[in-house]
């Protein structure tokens, strides 16, 4: 992680090859992530894991990338690109089908967002949207762990806080997720 932290100073600082360097470092993460989460896809899905990632470090700006303030900021915003870019294909899939009733959904057993179906992922938008506007912290604890696949010990130190602060505003950020999933 030093080493993100290493190379987002240098494209603060102008450095033309440091978005390369990253590039190069957080793509294999973020590859191995996506394609082990992708392998529990069923059959016949369109979004692959290597064009989430390409897609996600197109929309933070591929080799012109922003001045980040931190490893916090940068992994938050991939975090967020990610969670987007799932929310626009399940829109895509949901109009070309013309709906369906929205389906309940049990949030403790959902694992990363592209392990979910369209509905599934959008009623998860929806509560995650009214979340975000009563308590932004924990919305984006759910976006790094949810969307980005981090650990509660890897979305803490992004977040920096504890891990026990952690994983009692992930379990906080779970039930009321849930909650509202179940009244939607």
């Amino acid at each position: 992680m030093q080493e993100v932290t290493r190379i987002l100073n240098a494209i603060e600082q102008g450095e033309p090859q440091a978005a390369e360097k990253l590039l190069a470092l957080v793509y294999d993460e973020l590859r191995k992530l996506a394609a082990l989460k992708m392998a529990h896809e069923a059959p016949g899905q369109t979004l692959q894991a290597t064009a989430l990632v390409h897609e996600a470090w197109l929309r933070l700006g591929g080799e012109r990338q922003p001045e980040w303030q931190n490893r916090a900021h940068f992994f938050a915003a991939a975090a967020e690109a990610m969670r987007r870019i799932l929310i626009d294909n399940a829109r895509r899939k949901k109009a070309v089908r013309h709906g369906g009733g929205v389906e309940r959904v049990d949030f403790d057993s959902l694992d990363l967002a592209v392990g979910m179906d369209d509905q599934q992922l959008l009623a998860l938008h929806e509560a995650l949207e009214q979340f975000a506007a009563k308590d932004p912290v924990k919305a984006e604890l759910v976006k790094l762990r949810f969307f980005a696949g981090l650990t509660i010990e890897q979305a803490a130190q992004v977040l920096g806080f504890s891990e026990p602060t952690a994983k009692r505003h992930w379990a906080y950020a779970r039930a009321w997720l849930y909650r509202a999933i179940q009244s939607a």
